[in-house]
């Protein structure tokens, strides 16, 4: 999988992910330490990579998105690189599939909280009404995940 490690965690958190097999950089690497949010988001974009990120804002530009791109946003007590690495070791196995297909992660102490991509979008669900748009089908629905009834 391939990460982009925003500037408020630590470099070295990209360099465990790349011991752990991932393709991972942090924004000081690419030359974006100091750019906006939406900047970094359209970066990992482009390179389709996952922002690992303690800031909110994110998760707020990814349901403005059309989606491309997944975030894990860490909610942890103690942001020191021990902490988060021994939260991520748990979690990265479990929220993978979530993570390729497109999601929002939340990292907290007990456990990942997962919001599959887009968030809240309404759209038609051409197995189910193929008439038009039906307001009360949602992105979440099976069909349009997966494109069959």
């Amino acid at each position: 999988m391939r990460f982009l490690i925003d500037a408020n965690l630590s470099p070295r958190l990209a360099e465990w992910l790349r011991t752990e097999g991932h393709e991972a950089v942090h924004v000081s690497d690419v030359g974006l330490a100091q750019a906006p949010d939406r900047e970094i988001f359209a970066y990992a974009a482009r390179e389709l990579q996952v922002v690992v990120t303690s800031d909110l804002g994110f998760g707020e530009i990814l349901a403005q998105s059309l989606g491309g791109v997944s975030v894990i946003v860490v909610r942890l007590r103690s942001a020191a690189l021990a902490t988060v690495v021994a939260r991520l070791e748990r979690t990265l196995v479990p929220i993978a599939p979530a993570l390729r297909d497109g999601a929002v992660v939340i990292v907290e102490e007990t456990r990942p909280r997962v919001r599959r991509l887009p968030l809240g979008r309404y759209e038609t669900c051409r197995f189910c009404y193929p008439g038009g748009i039906n307001p009360t089908w949602r992105v979440e629905h099976g069909h349009l995940r997966f494109g069959r009834p």
